[in-house]
């Protein structure tokens, strides 16, 4: 059996959480390696991009947040075996790539630059992804942007929308989410109350 490890910050929640849980899904075990924002530095340094999360395995180290997602995905029965809801799947995750690369630019800004560049992704690319998020949840109509159940594209959005409603982005209104995509806000609790996302954090408190 291959030795796993993802290593990524010590948050429950961004780019490296999907895989996580994925990986818990697949019922592969997993070591999770897990490090401040101070040591992030020394960590970069051994990746091949400079970039989390990765995951070493099998003497080799593998990136790419999206590819993982859908490598373990697959294993966890997590990612379409179909075309064309895989594209759908894929299509998800991009857009919330695109925002969290929009988003995590104006990390390092202070005072009112930060608030311009908030207030700009806020109401720009951030506004436009959650509503069409909202579109393409009225049109699948099952709750799911793929495959009609819970893939890694709903676990992409999860997080990144549970951020954003969080209030813990300064000069994004916490109520954005609810406020232009109520079928994203209604999301946040269909994926929260997922038997395997509540199984995974169990487990992390066991």
């Amino acid at each position: 059996m291959s030795k796993i490890k993802v290593v990524y910050f010590d948050v429950d929640g961004g780019r490296g959480e999907p895989i996580r849980i994925a990986l818990h899904a697949a019922k592969l075990a997993f070591d999770d390696e897990r490090f401040s924002f101070s040591e992030f530095p020394s960590v970069k340094a051994r990746t091949p991009f400079g970039q989390v999360p990765v995951v070493e395995m099998d003497g080799d180290m593998l990136t790419q947040s999206n590819a993982l997602c859908r490598y373990f995905g697959r294993q966890a029965g997590l990612y379409p075996a179909d075309a064309f809801q895989a594209y759908l799947c894929d299509e998800a995750m991009d857009v919330v790539e695109d925002i969290t690369h929009k988003l995590t630019s104006t990390f390092g800004l202070e005072g009112e630059a930060l608030k311009k560049a908030r207030e700009a992704i806020a109401q720009g690319p951030m506004k436009t992804g959650l509503e069409w998020m909202n579109k393409r949840l009225a049109k699948t109509g099952t709750g799911y942007f793929a495959d009609g159940k819970l893939t890694v594209a709903d676990l992409k959005v999860y997080y990144l929308t549970r951020w954003i409603a969080s209030g813990m982005l300064d000069h994004i209104p916490s109520s954005l989410v609810a406020d232009v995509a109520p079928l994203v806000a209604a999301h946040i609790e269909t994926v929260a109350s997922d038997e395997r996302v509540k199984s995974y954090y169990a487990s992390r408190q066991g």
